[in-house]
């Protein structure tokens, strides 16, 4: 039996300030992606559940390009499989604006293509159903 929550997909779109560049090159430590994936799981447990939920875990986390500054990403969370109490969960960070400091103060640009920044698979807990 199919469950309709599974392939259930959340979009949230952010910009990154300067104030959460954290090495040189205005680039953003990783925990900020986790923290947006935490943002999105949120959204996905309200839909799914009617609940805020717990995060439990990730299974997989991996930093595949860097994150900056100036930066518009998008975080989409897409669920993979329904248990009693916990949904797995696939994420994806992409950047799809980036600033361009080398053209100016405030410049930036639109991505012609998009990169992915970071991929993770977590798991959620909710409440029992009553």
């Amino acid at each position: 039996m199919s469950d309709a929550r599974v392939g259930l997909t959340v979009v949230h779109r952010r910009y990154v300030p300067y104030s959460h560049a954290h090495y040189a090159g205005n680039l953003v430590d990783g925990a900020y992606a986790l923290g947006l994936f935490g943002d999105v799981a949120t959204e996905v447990c309200i839909r799914t559940d009617g609940d805020e939920g717990l995060f439990a875990s990730y299974s997989d986390v991996q930093f595949r390009a860097p994150m900056k500054a100036g930066d518009v990403l998008e975080v989409t969370a897409t669920v993979t499989r329904v248990g009693t109490r916990s949904r797995t969960i696939d994420f994806a960070a992409t950047v799809v604006c980036r600033g361009r400091p080398d053209r100016g103060e405030s410049a930036a640009e639109v991505l012609a293509e998009p990169v992915v920044a970071v991929t993770a698979t977590g798991t959620v807990v909710v409440p029992a159903a009553s």
